[in-house]
C-alpha cells in the first residue's frame, strides 16, 4: 500500500461503530433539538426556521454557516415537495453533507512525492502530540516509513511525548533536544527523510509562541528552511483543533490561518461533546478540507473524515 491508499475514505463497520459511538453526545443533543424543531410542522414558516438556527448554533455549527445552512434548505425546499418530518430531515441531511463536500473534495489531490511532508500546528492541550503519535503508527502498520522531527523545542513534554510515540510506533525520530532551533529540527528530519527514501515526515511545532508575530515568523521560517531541500514543502500544514472547546477552536483557527497557509484538519475529542457541530462550521467557515477527527483514545478512534459518514451519524 502507498501511502495515497491510506488517505482513502473506509466504511467498515468497525469505523462505522467507533463514529456512532464517538458522536454519541452530539448526536443525542442535536436529534432530540431537531424533534422539537420538526414536531408536527407541515410548513416552514419563520418559526421553524428561527428554533432550527437555534438548533444549529447550539450544536456549535457556528452563526454564519448555521445561516448558510438555513439558505441552502429553505431554497431546496421551495423547490421540492416534502411529505413531512422524514422529508425535511432528509434535506436537512443532505444540504450539510454537501457543504462539507464542497471543501473536502480537493484533499486527495497530492502531488506523488517522496517524503509527503506534514507540518502539524496547534496549541498546547488540543491533542496535537497525540494526534502524531497515532498517524505515525497507523502510516507504519500500513508498511509506510516514517520520520518524526520533534520542532517544539520550546516544552520538554512535547520532546518526551513525541520520543515514545516513534518508539512505540517503531519509527525514526529526530531531535536537538530542547531550546534549539526549530527550523533546524524540521530540516534534520526531511533531510533525514530524503536519506532513507521515506515515505512520510511529521514534523512538530510549537503550540504557543508569545504572540501571532513570533507565532507567524516561526512557521514561516520552518518552511523557508525546508524548501531549501525541496521547493515544495510542506506538502500539508495540518491544524488540529479539540472539539470540546467549541467556539474557542473557531478563534484558535482564525489566528493559525493568519499565521500559515493550513491546508488541512484534524479535530479531536469529538467523544467528549455535544457541540460536534464544530466540524461543519470550522470547515465551512475556513473553506479548508477536515482530514481527520478524533472520536476516542484508541488508535482506531482516529479516522479520515468522511462527511457523509460524519452527517449520517449524528443524524442516524
Amino acid at each position: 500500500m502507498g501511502i495515497f491508499d491510506f488517505f482513502k475514505k473506509t466504511n467498515t463497520e468497525e469505523e462505522k461503530s467507533n463514529l456512532n459511538k464517538g458522536l454519541e453526545k452530539t448526536k443525542k443533543s442535536l436529534l432530540s433539538k431537531l424533534s422539537t424543531a420538526f414536531f408536527g410542522r407541515t410548513t416552514i414558516d419563520d418559526d421553524f426556521l428561527d428554533d432550527l438556527e437555534e438548533t444549529l448554533i447550539s450544536a456549535d455549527v457556528g452563526i454564519e454557516t448555521t445561516l448558510n445552512i438555513i439558505k441552502r434548505f429553505e431554497n431546496r425546499v421551495q423547490k421540492e415537495k416534502y411529505n413531512g418530518v422524514e422529508d425535511l430531515n432528509r434535506i436537512l441531511k443532505e444540504e450539510i453533507t454537501q457543504l462539507l463536500q464542497l471543501h473536502n473534495e480537493k484533499i486527495y489531490n497530492y502531488a506523488n512525492k517522496k517524503p509527503y511532508v506534514i507540518m502539524v500546528v496547534g496549541v498546547n492541550g488540543v491533542g496535537k502530540t497525540t494526534t502524531i503519535g497515532k498517524l505515525a503508527t497507523k502510516f507504519k502498520s500500513e508498511g509506510l516509513k516514517v520520520v518524526l522531527g520533534a520542532a517544539d523545542t520550546f516544552r520538554a513534554a512535547a520532546v518526551d511525548q513525541l520520543k515514545i510515540w516513534s518508539e512505540r510506533a517503531g519509527v525514526d525520530f529526530i531531535t536537538k533536544g530542547m531550546n534549539t532551533d526549530p527550523a533546524a529540527v524540521a530540516f534534520e528530519a526531511v533531510k533525514h527523510g530524503i536519506e532513507i527514501n521515506a515515505d512520510i515526515v511529521i514534523i512538530d511545532t510549537a503550540g504557543r509562541l508569545h504572540n501571532k508575530i513570533n507565532l507567524m515568523n516561526e512557521l514561516s521560517k520552518i518552511k523557508r528552511v525546508i524548501q531549501k531541500l525541496r521547493d515544495d514543502l510542506p506538502n500539508e500544514i495540518l491544524l488540529v483543533l479539540d472539539g470540546t472547546t467549541g467556539q474557542n477552536a473557531f478563534e484558535q483557527a482564525k489566528q493559525f490561518t493568519a499565521a500559515t497557509d493550513v491546508n488541512a484538519l484534524a479535530v479531536t475529542k469529538l467523544d467528549g461533546t455535544a457541540k460536534g457541530g464544530v466540524v461543519i462550521g470550522i470547515s465551512d467557515q475556513f473553506k479548508i478540507p477536515v482530514k481527520y477527527i478524533g472520536v476516542g483514545e484508541s488508535l482506531s478512534d482516529l479516522m479520515v473524515f468522511d462527511p457523509a459518514a460524519y452527517v449520517e451519524s449524528i443524524f442516524e
